[in-house]
Parts: structure tokens; C-alpha cells; sequence
């Protein structure tokens, strides 16, 4: 389990990587506002740093979850999974930036939850 796990999180940060560098080649400009702040890009580093530290929180909380609520910890996490995805966009929604970074951004919060979901949980039996 622990090497399936492993490439759950490695598999999100390859994808969210390989969004951002299309979006690169492709010419968007991800250069992003956030109020009270100056514009900043956001370059491949960022990208990898944030995943990965998103898809170790997540390991991280359905590990707990098996530990303390092992009945439970399969549908909570997945449903914990789905509610942070969709607060995970706020700060996008809120951020001055093109429609191509938003997009690309955006996918990539897709891309952390569609692959943790698919290869963190222990498989039914």
C-alpha cells in the first residue's frame, strides 16, 4: 500500500507539472495579482512545492482517518477530498490573472484530487 501511495502522490505532481508546462508552451502567462500583494509568476517550482505539499496533507489525513475510524476513513477522506477541492478554488476565483491561467491553475487542482482519490484509498474488498 505504501508504494501505491508514494505513486499517487508522485503521479500528482507529474500531472499538475505537465499542465503547467503546456500551459507554458501553449503561451499562457501566469502571472497572478492577489489583493494587497504584488503580481508574482507562477513558475514550475511553485507548482511542484504546492502539490506536493497538498497530496502529503492528504496522505497525511487518510492515514488518521484509517488509524482513528478505520469503518469510516475510505468515504470521509474521499468526501473530505472533494470539499477541500472546491474551497481550493476561492483564492483562484479571487486572483487577477488571464483565463488561460486560471484554467491551467485550475486544473491543476483538479489534477492533485482526481489522482489522490484514484491511488490513495485502500481498495475495496
Amino acid at each position: 500500500m505504501l508504494r501505491r501511495r508514494a505513486l499517487g502522490v508522485a503521479a500528482a505532481v507529474v500531472a499538475c507539472l505537465a499542465i503547467w508546462a503546456i500551459g507554458a508552451l501553449a503561451g499562457v502567462d501566469y502571472t497572478v495579482e492577489n489583493p494587497g500583494q504584488p503580481a508574482r509568476v507562477i513558475g514550475a517550482g511553485a507548482i511542484v512545492t504546492v502539490a506536493l505539499g497538498a497530496t502529503l496533507l492528504g496522505w497525511a489525513a487518510l492515514a488518521l482517518l484509517e488509524r482513528f475510524a478505520k469503518r469510516f476513513a475510505r468515504p470521509v477522506w474521499i468526501s473530505l477530498a472533494v470539499l477541500v477541492t472546491l474551497l481550493s478554488f476561492a483564492p483562484l476565483i479571487g486572483t487577477e490573472a488571464t483565463g488561460g491561467a486560471k484554467l491551467a491553475l485550475g486544473a491543476t487542482h483538479v489534477a492533485v484530487a482526481v489522482m489522490l482519490i484514484a491511488l490513495l484509498p485502500a481498495r475495496r474488498r
